[in-house]
């Protein structure tokens, strides 16, 4: 009996305890959005040359102008520097150039783009997603005033007369 007691015994020995700890994983998404202008487009001309140019206005195309990544819904906003471009003592007002804006070559699903923006020195939506994207692309078309809006613009002896605003893009989620 006491071989039984002591085999027993030996095998309870080898019974381990269990311990338990409990940690908490946390996944924490800071939402990020980057918005970078085509390097190549980083100046855009309305050059009126013509007669019709003057009565129709013109356009600049520009694919691809706009790269965009962003962890979520987001907003592409678009305002210039002032109300007016200025020239000496001339100015043009920035409300008769209008701003375009579709997909570009690389698409984002359901965004909704804003067409006929009128530049102005508040932001002005152009493009709206709810869904995030990464390197999606738009294109932006700048729209110069026909109507012979311009005519009494150009200034005697210069060749040509530069009327110059900065454009600021803006990316933020919602």
């Amino acid at each position: 009996m006491k071989k039984y007691i002591v085999a027993s015994m030996s095998l309870f020995g080898f019974v381990a305890f269990k311990a338990q700890q409990n940690v908490t994983l946390n996944v924490r998404l800071k939402p990020i959005q980057t918005l970078i202008v085509n390097p190549s487009q980083k100046v855009v001309n309305l050059d009126y040359k013509t007669k019709d140019d003057y009565a129709n206005g013109v356009s600049s195309v520009n694919a691809d102008h706009l790269s965009i990544y962003s962890t979520g819904g987001f907003q592409v906003k678009v305002k210039g520097a002032n109300a007016a471009l200025q020239s000496g003592a001339k100015n043009i007002q920035a409300n008769t150039i209008q701003i375009k804006a579709s997909a570009g070559t690389e698409v984002l699903n359901g965004a909704q783009y804003a067409q006929n923006v009128q530049l102005s020195a508040n932001d002005a939506i152009l493009v709206t997603s709810a869904n995030g994207g990464v390197d999606k692309k738009i294109n932006i078309e700048y729209k110069g005033a026909g109507a012979n809006a311009y005519l009494d613009n150009y200034i005697a002896g210069q060749d040509p007369t530069v009327y110059t605003t900065e454009l600021t893009y803006t990316i933020i989620s919602q």
